[in-house]
């Protein structure tokens, strides 16, 4: 049976009461909260190496009483599942689910705060579940599951477990993303990887370089095409990389070379039209110098978050309920932002991923910003955060109707992603997808 069919009215006691039972749960538990952030801050790991962030999260779980499930079909994911009685058993439980991040960056640690982004999913979830203990006879059953996602910076461990079908259940979706304002919104990039390989012909740079195929010469060319492409790019369009191996020694001719790079652009159709235009310029390198050139593609590309009208609104009213300060600067909520694998989720769930301030102007991706990310000061801003979830997901339960505009908003904007991607699906000229982050 339908979950809409089954929705509550909101409880005796009123939903406000509900929600101020999420702050005081949060709050109670926001010591062991913080405790739990600093260990994974403190012992950063990266893209599917998080063992020790996964057990110290998987611990948390199965001591507050909730159903675990460690190396939830990835080694270092895991599920926690907790189920409200009442209802009839006939009927589905409406499922929402909190996602954690905690995988760390290369050299600087948790420079992107996913410490804080576990954080947020952990106490959102006890708040959500306190609240709703709270009511003396629950009328539907409720089911929240939190998903440990690991590899978000590299790899992409939310499209892994799509993939696997960890998300079939759960009818919304939340999880929040610190950055420097707090922003229902932010459109999050399309992105695709790659990684392109020429092959040359070694030979003395000096006595008989006439015999060589400089596979340098062709990185060097890529990039050049690359930097000329961007006059005609969109403002909105990104293309940004390194060369990754440039040779061995000044006196041979390289033999080989390989470069990697990032593309992003607003939407899956223009990643499309920008990786056929990129693809163009790797190739005439190639022919160039003659290299034969290979492209090396990750697995899966990152797609666009899409927004949810419904969901952002209820979220921002119970931000502001809280006293968060929601920016309306037009260049930050319309800025060409990161990318993360959250956008896959979006085109099958219905969730938002707003971003949240934790009390400094340093950037992502900074040593400024690792230090930020495990400080005292993040943890009142990060808490708040969870409570605003939480009581956004009470909404979800309670408010007459707004899951289900949430699933026409979600229609809406998978469907003309849908009509987009489809006009444009030819062009692709990459032979798979890429993985990538929010960086």
């Amino acid at each position: 049976m339908s979950v809409m069919a089954q929705h509550m009215a909101t409880p005796a006691g009123g939903l406000q009461r509900l929600k101020e039972r999420v702050s005081e749960r949060i709050d109670e538990a926001a010591e062991r909260l913080g405790r739990l952030s600093h260990e994974i801050w403190s012992q950063p790991e990266l893209a599917y190496e998080e063992r020790r962030a996964h057990d110290t999260l998987t611990g948390f779980f199965s001591e507050e009483g909730w159903a675990v499930e460690p190396r939830y079909k990835l080694e270092t994911a895991f599920r926690a599942e907790w189920q409200s009685g009442g209802g009839e058993s006939a009927r589905r439980p409406l499922t929402v689910g909190f996602l954690c991040e905690y995988d760390a960056l290369p050299g600087i640690g948790h420079a992107c705060g996913h410490n804080l982004i576990a954080e947020v999913g952990a106490a959102a979830a006890l708040g959500l579940r306190a609240a709703y203990e709270k009511l003396p006879e629950p009328t539907i059953r409720l089911k929240i599951i939190v998903l440990g996602t690991p590899a978000e910076e590299d790899g992409g461990g939310k499209i892994d477990l799509l993939e696997a079908g960890a998300f079939q259940e759960m009818d919304v979706v939340f999880m929040a993303h610190p950055g420097q304002e707090n922003a229902p919104f932010l459109p999050d990039s399309a992105e695709h990887d790659v990684s392109v390989k020429y092959y040359g012909k070694a030979s003395h740079a000096a006595a008989y370089p006439w015999e060589g195929i400089n596979a340098l010469d062709a990185a060097v060319l890529a990039y050049s095409n690359l930097s000329a492409l961007r006059q005609q790019m969109k403002p909105t369009w990104r293309v940004h990389g390194v060369i990754k191996n440039g040779g061995v020694k000044p006196n041979i001719i390289p033999s080989y070379s390989e470069l990697e790079f990032y593309l992003r652009a607003p939407s899956r159709k223009d990643l499309a039209v920008l990786q056929k235009k990129t693809s163009a310029c790797f190739k005439a390198a190639a022919v160039a110098t003659g290299c034969r050139v290979e492209f090396d593609n990750s697995q899966h590309d990152y797609y666009n978050v899409l927004p949810n009208k419904t969901l952002t609104k209820a979220y921002t009213e119970n931000g502001r309920t809280l006293g968060m300060e929601f920016t309306t600067d037009d260049v930050v909520l319309n800025a060409v932002s990161g990318s993360t694998d959250f956008g896959n989720v979006t085109f099958v769930v219905p969730g938002i991923h707003p971003y949240f301030y934790i009390g400094t102007d340093a950037l992502n991706h900074t040593e400024k910003y690792t230090e930020a990310t495990g400080s005292k000061e993040a943890q009142f801003y990060t808490l708040r955060t969870a409570k605003a979830l939480a009581m956004t997901a009470l909404d979800v339960i309670f408010e007459p109707d707004l899951l289900e505009r949430a699933r026409v908003d979600f229609r809406n904007e998978t469907q003309k992603e849908a009509l987009n991607h489809n006009s444009t699906a030819k062009i692709r000229e990459f032979s798979s997808g890429a993985g990538s982050a929010s960086r």
